[in-house]
């Protein structure tokens, strides 16, 4: 839950956006952010900070293709590489033929379906828990497990969500994310007025925050869920059929009886998750006692340290069959974190309900897709070529820019697998250049002494350094890529 305090410095962010940005963009009357920057600095800077947002806007939206490609893989059984290039194709295919249009259109419907599918959702794991325990007592539960640890007021370096690095580095990234991503300007520079921009964005300032603790909220039901119904030893199903079917292929049985296959690994992968199995049982035995132990007015925290313990082991168990993936499918994606909820969904939900949820993924993943796509066609044919032909050839120019940046996402959503979670991934990769973008924007707003050459220099070098050191830091962010990546 601590990571809804990377969004507390947003409504400041969008109240700076609303007054300061919105009003200038108007004023100079631009099609894009970066159109802006050329028309105060010089085309040079106008480029450059194209190109930043090109590259970073790539990255992102092959998170947004990879993300419902984890869902549809194990919902179809179709090889994720595969599920990848299908999903990256259909939202290319409608956003390249609706244009702007078909992105805003399809934006309505798909957040209709996504808050019906979050609500469902929640609904039904509450449904799932109410003769086990009430939903303050999961609260509690979670809570004693520390999972609502919400506000983090420390001042350590390694912890990456606190109440500061939410306020300061929340608010600058926002800020940045809303004021000069062009995925986010086009839409409110394509408002009838500058009050009608200005009320959207404050309305998002208001609902994300709550949002996002929903969402948050969902994941820890399901982990107290799963506290008391059986989990897999590995949420990517697909991992483990294949591991026992590698385990029991012809070249490995040859290996065994020649004595060379020093650990069967049908075995061990077996004896992991008889481990497993048992110790799921002792944390769901702990956990009905604590209940128990709560509603009589009873406190043990030697009850929760055991549970803690146990959960600690689970982990371990965990890794080491993941480690069993790596060692034996070594073309196989070993990260099963994000395959948690839509597992949860396949295993626990009614039929039609799963459409919903599905249907809710999909809608999330492709909106996300679609808006970015288009804000890089726009920035490519505006910004970076400066198409100067007729309206008709400037929209066919951006449908087949589209369609090379949906290409080019695709490729970018081949390396997410690296990543521990791709929520965090999203933000990690923004906060790469974000800054320097940012950075130019606000020059070109409040010091109007300083010109193109200077911003242009120091655009070049502000990048190259955040990147340093982001590789000499990354030990300081424990979870965020995999050791051994």
């Amino acid at each position: 839950m601590g990571f809804v305090q990377f969004y507390f410095g947003l409504p400041l962010a969008m109240v700076v956006i609303a007054f300061v940005f919105i009003p200038l963009f108007y004023k100079w009357n631009v099609y894009t952010a970066y159109e802006f920057i050329g028309k105060r600095f010089d085309h040079r800077t106008r480029l450059l900070t194209a190109i930043l947002f090109l590259i970073q806007r790539c990255l992102s939206t092959g998170i947004t293709i990879y993300a419902p490609s984890i869902v549809l893989s194990k919902v179809l059984h179709w090889p994720l590489g595969w599920t990848c290039v299908f999903i990256g194709a259909l939202v290319i295919l409608y956003t390249t033929t609706g244009g702007a249009k078909a992105v805003g259109v399809t934006h309505k419907q798909q957040m209709a379906v996504m808050f019906a599918g979050l609500f469902v959702a929640f609904g039904l794991i509450l449904y799932y828990l109410k003769d086990t325990l009430s939903f303050g007592e999961s609260l509690d539960l979670a809570g004693a497990l520390g999972k609502m640890n919400i506000i983090d007021t420390s001042w350590d370096p390694s912890a990456k969500y606190t109440l500061w690095s939410g306020l300061i580095g929340g608010f600058f990234l926002q800020l940045s994310y809303f004021g000069t991503d062009q995925s986010q300007v086009q839409r409110y520079l394509g408002a009838q007025t500058p009050q009608q921009a200005r009320s959207g964005l404050l309305m998002n300032g208001l609902v994300k925050i709550p949002m996002q603790f929903f969402i948050l909220l969902i994941g820890v039901m399901v982990f107290v869920f799963y506290l008391f119904n059986p989990a897999p030893v590995h949420w990517n199903e697909a991992n483990v059929g294949m591991l026992t079917a590698e385990a029991r292929s012809p070249q490995r049985s040859a290996e065994r009886i020649a004595g060379s296959d020093k650990e069967d690994p049908q075995q061990r992968a077996e004896a992991i998750s008889a481990m497993h199995a048992q110790n799921a049982s002792f944390i769901t035995e702990a956990a009905k006692t604590w209940v128990d132990a709560e509603r009589g007015g009873v406190s043990n925290p030697q009850l929760t340290t055991d549970i803690q313990v146990a959960l600690e082991r689970d982990a371990s168990l965990r890794a080491e069959y993941t480690e069993q993936v790596k060692a034996r499918l070594p073309d196989a994606e070993p990260n099963d974190k994000d395959y948690i909820f839509i597992s949860f969904i396949m295993d626990h939900m009614p039929v039609g309900i799963i459409g919903l949820l599905l249907a809710m993924i999909f809608c999330a993943g492709m909106g996300s897709t679609s808006s970015q796509l288009s804000a890089l066609a726009t920035t490519a044919v505006v910004d970076i070529f400066r198409s100067g032909g007729s309206g008709e050839q400037q929209v066919v120019a951006t449908k087949w820019a589209t369609v090379a940046f949906g290409i080019v996402a695709l490729c970018f959503a081949a390396v997410f697998s690296l990543f521990e979670n791709l929520i965090q991934a999203v933000n990690i990769l923004g906060s790469l250049f974000y800054g320097t973008i940012l950075g130019i924007f606000l020059v070109a707003f409040f010091i109007k002494r300083i010109q193109g050459t200077a911003v242009f220099i120091a655009n070049l070098i502000a990048p190259a350094i955040v990147v340093v050191l982001a590789l000499l830091l990354q030990p300081l962010l424990p979870g965020s890529i995999k050791s051994g990546d």
